[in-house]
């Protein structure tokens, strides 16, 4: 065999070995995006039981107040339409109608001292804005993750490799402006 045949097969093997090693980390990649949502999911499930409760407690302190209170429902279901059906978008612009109806519920709250007294409703507020805290921090992981993801399928050698293969950029999770503002107390007691 000559050495010219030995090169080639050499440098055949290393380009295979190279290519496999890249389509397995834009594998890993793609499942850190799935399994950042997963977690995600998880916890948004979680809410999504705690909510009726919560409301359901409400209600027998707050009849004047079903207006705030259906939003919340309304918006909870919002998010579990958009969750199941994996749509990014749609669950930033839900998630921003509910965490904005609940910091309404919970301004609210502090006209009811009997409500605030309540345990119930002290253990569901404590125990929403622990998920709500775990759901911030879960979604900074996941678009992390997709940031990664996007990054990597688009730079060279890689998006020879992620092309070839249908690897497609996962979509960021987006939430609007009003989520971002301070929610104004003064104007919910007007």
């Amino acid at each position: 065999m000559s050495f010219f045949l030995v090169a080639v097969v050499v440098v055949a093997i290393l380009l295979a070995a190279w290519a496999v090693s890249l389509y397995n980390a834009l594998v890993r990649l793609k499942h850190s995006v799935t399994k950042a949502w997963a977690n995600i999911d998880v916890l948004l499930k979680q809410r999504h039981e705690e909510l009726p409760k919560l409301v359901e407690t409400c209600k027998q302190y707050m009849q004047h107040e079903r207006q705030t209170l259906e939003a919340v429902i309304t918006a909870r279901n919002a998010v579990s339409n958009a969750r199941e059906q994996h749509d990014v978008s749609a669950l930033g612009t839900a998630e921003t109608g509910l965490r904005l109806g609940l910091g309404k519920l919970f301004a609210l709250a502090e006209n009811y001292p009997e409500l605030k007294a309540n345990e119930n409703f002290k253990f569901l507020q404590q125990r929403i804005s622990a998920l709500e805290s775990a759901i911030a921090d879960r979604r900074e992981l996941y678009n992390e993750a997709v940031n990664l993801n996007n990054v990597r399928i688009e730079q060279f050698p890689d998006v020879l490799i992620a092309r070839y293969f249908n690897f497609v950029a996962a979509e960021l999770l987006r939430f609007s402006d009003a989520e971002l503002a301070d929610v104004d107390i003064k104007s919910l007691f007007g």
